[in-house]
Order: C-alpha cells, then sequence, then structure tokens
C-alpha cells in the first residue's frame, strides 16, 4: 500500500532544513559590529583625507592666485574670441595674424564702449551729487518729524561725531589709499597678462590635445581628453548664454532707464550687462543700484516704476531664457548656482563670485563623466561613453548626452581624430 503524501510532515521537513542552514550561517555579534565598525573607520578616514586634500588644494590655490586669476580669465575670454580666430584660420589668415586681429578688434570695441559711458558719466555725475545732497535734505526734514522727532541741534552732534571718527581713522583711511593704489595696479597688471594668455592659447590651443595624447599615454588620456573636450562645450555655452542673457536684461532695463529720464542711464545698463555674468546675484545687485540711483534723482515713484521693470524683466529671463538657454549649456540645479556663488565671493570677492559657475559647471562635467565610466564597469549602461571624435559636440553617451550648447564646434580645430572609444 503506497504511503499517503501528507504536505504537513514536507513542510516540517522545509522548515528543518532553512533551520539548519541558517544555524551554519549564523554570524557572531561581535564580529557583525567588528565589521560595521571597520567599514565606518576606513570611510571616516577616506573622508578624513579627501577633507586634507580639498583643504591642501584651497591652500594651493590661494598661494598661486596671482598666476591661476589670469589663466583663468585669458580661458574664459579664449571661448568668445576663438570662434573669429578660426573663422580667420579658414580664410588661411596665419594663426598669429588671426589671433592678433581677433585680439585687437576685442580691445578695440571694450575701449570704444567706456569712451561712449565716460563722457555721459562725467557729465551726469554733477548733477546726480546735487540730487543726492537734496535727497539727504529730504531725508534729514523726514527725520525731524513724527515718529522720531530728531531736533536740528542733535544733528551736528553726529555731524561731530562722525567727523571725530574719520579723524580718529585717519591712519587706517591713508593706507587704504595706499592699499587701494597697490590693487589698481595689480588689477592692470593681471588683465595685461590675461591679453597675453589668451593670444596665446587662441593662437596655439589646437596643439594642446595632440601634446597631452603625448605627454598622458594611453588609456589616461583618451579620458582626459574627452573631459577637457566637454568642459570646453560647456564653458563656450555658459559664455554665450550668459552673454545673451545679460544683453537682453541691459537692453530692456536701459530702455525703461531712458524712458524714465534717469541720469547715468548708458552707464547702468553695461553695469547691468557685466553684472549678469555673475548668475542669480549680479542681476539684483544691478538692478539696486539702478532703482538707488533713480531714487536719489526722481524721487519714489519712478524708483518703483524702475522697480516693477526690473522685476519684469527678471521674471522674463528666468521663466522664458533661462530654461531655454541655461538648461542646455550648465545642467546645474539654481541652489548650486547660488551656493558657489556665495562660497566664490566669500573666498575670492567680486571676481571669485564671477568665476565661481564656470568652476562649478567644469567640475561637474567632470562628475558626469565619472558615474558614466562607473556605469559602464558595473554593467548598468553598456556602451554609455562615447568619445567625440570629431570635436562637434555631437558625442553620445547611451540615453544621456552633455547638454548641447549651441557651440560652433568643441575645442580648437587641428586635432587629429584618432581617439578611440576607451576600454573600460
Amino acid at each position: 500500500m503506497t504511503e499517503q503524501f501528507k504536505p504537513d510532515d514536507n513542510r516540517s521537513t522545509i522548515d528543518s532544513r532553512v533551520g539548519q542552514s541558517t544555524a551554519k550561517t549564523a554570524v557572531d555579534r561581535g564580529t557583525l559590529i567588528g565589521r560595521g565598525g571597520a567599514w565606518l573607520a576606513t570611510w571616516s578616514l577616506r573622508l578624513i583625507l579627501i577633507a586634507a586634500a580639498v583643504w591642501i588644494l584651497g591652500w594651493v590655490v590661494g598661494e598661486f592666485w596671482v598666476i591661476i586669476l589670469p589663466v583663468s580669465l585669458a580661458i574664459i575670454v579664449s571661448t568668445v574670441l576663438w570662434p573669429v580666430t578660426r573663422q580667420l584660420r579658414d580664410w588661411r589668415v596665419p594663426a598669429s595674424l588671426a589671433a592678433l586681429v581677433t585680439i585687437v578688434v576685442a580691445l578695440g570695441g571694450f575701449v570704444g564702449v567706456i569712451a561712449l559711458i565716460v563722457p555721459s558719466v562725467v557729465a551726469q555725475v554733477p548733477e546726480l551729487a546735487n540730487q543726492a545732497t537734496q535727497g539727504i535734505r529730504t531725508v534729514q526734514d523726514w527725520l525731524q518729524g513724527p515718529p522720531l522727532n530728531i531736533r536740528e541741534e542733535q544733528f551736528p552732534e553726529f555731524t561731530n561725531a562722525i567727523v571725530t571718527r574719520i579723524q580718529e581713522s585717519s591712519t587706517a583711511i591713508a593706507s587704504g589709499v595706499f592699499t587701494g593704489v597697490s590693487a589698481a595696479t595689480s588689477v592692470i597688471i593681471t588683465l595685461a597678462l590675461t591679453a597675453v594668455l589668451t593670444f596665446f592659447f587662441i593662437k596655439d590651443g589646437p596643439r594642446f590635445l595632440p601634446w597631452l595624447n603625448r605627454s598622458t599615454g594611453s588609456p589616461g588620456a583618451r579620458h582626459v581628453e574627452e573631459v577637457l573636450r566637454r568642459q570646453w562645450r560647456t564653458l563656450s555655452g555658459f559664455i554665450r548664454t550668459q552673454a545673451i542673457v545679460s544683453f537682453v536684461d541691459a537692453l530692456f532695463i536701459g530702455i525703461g532707464l531712458v524712458v524714465l529720464g534717469v541720469p547715468l542711464a548708458g552707464a547702468l545698463a553695461v553695469i547691468t550687462f557685466i553684472a549678469g555674468f555673475v548668475p542669480i546675484v549680479g542681476a539684483f545687485v544691478a538692478g539696486a543700484l539702478a532703482v538707488l540711483v533713480a531714487l536719489v534723482a526722481n524721487g519714489p515713484t519712478t524708483a518703483l516704476v524702475l522697480l516693477g521693470i526690473i522685476i519684469l524683466v527678471q521674471q522674463l529671463e528666468s521663466n522664458v531664457l533661462q530654461p531655454v538657454l541655461q538648461s542646455k549649456s550648465m545642467n546645474l540645479h539654481p541652489v548650486v548656482v547660488l551656493l558657489s556663488v556665495t562660497a566664490g565671493g566669500t573666498l575670492f570677492g567680486v571676481i571669485g563670485a564671477f568665476l565661481a559657475v564656470p568652476v562649478a559647471a567644469v567640475v561637474a562635467v567632470a562628475v558626469r563623466y565619472i558615474d558614466e565610466v562607473i556605469s559602464e564597469r558595473c554593467g548598468e549602461a553598456p556602451g554609455s561613453v562615447a568619445i567625440d571624435q570629431t570635436g562637434d559636440g555631437d558625442a553620445s553617451v547611451g540615453s544621456r548626452q552633455e547638454p548641447d550648447t549651441g557651440a560652433e564646434g568643441g575645442l580648437p580645430d587641428g586635432v587629429p581624430s584618432t581617439v578611440a572609444a576607451p576600454k573600460l
């Protein structure tokens, strides 16, 4: 007679086997805690080393800032001037002459803009000073009324206190004047060095990547070259995008200044254009300055109208221009942009705020590329890393692509297209 199948007996057999397996693979709690502690200690040490490396890097940047600053500015300027130089070289103009003509034309345009603005500034500053004096008197009359009710005889006390404070600080003021003269000299030297470096960058730029390939060697050179190509495209797109956005801001705000009759309209429009290269913060500072001038020169009504125009233009920029243009050039979250500008301004002043976003953008490009390489090696996205062999900005990365910057090409022409996809 065949033995009848009993499900309960089968289930008990399976449970007993699982229990035996669990008993065999069980690990002591002390061992698990030790492993967790070792993992935590290892990663803590790694984070400490990374923090130390970042601190050392910051120290090196601070010590060599006098060299790093003109080099950084020259690279940024080169991204703007290279398309012109490349076009001249396509017309069979020698490299040195093409670079020289580009530099001279750019400097000529800059000097021309300054020459157009300075006479109006010189002519309108005295009037603005008189209006500022009238504004101070208006504020004084307001202070004498309710609710403050400050008596007129109290104002000389405030004035004397200010004069005494200035006299006590005369030594510091004098040293500050000499410091200002030294800073002005340093600015002139930095600008001159930037111009010279820009000339050599746009003249000899096409030789850089072949030299890098020879010096670095395979396979590292392939990765470095691809990262540099993407960073160049991102940086070029950022500068062009900010130029477009800044020009739109300066144009409409300048029209508003002219229509409202605010003095120094041309100078304020140029300041708005320059400040636009510092995202978020620059537009706010330039707008506040324009409103302040309108308040002093034309009164509160004009200032409020101008404030409305600036807010409208900023809304146009943030809701129309930036999503369309900047998302393609940088692909950075606004929080990252704001924190970068804050950190750069805190560490290196105005120039740090200007360079913060381009630096953050090129660092983000490197981080994205490393993520793609890791994904490729982990098998998460097969074939995700594609090397751009043409330099035309069409390299694809699986389903992901670097932001389309609208750049007219990648790195300078003349680089041989011999880079194969790296073996990962």
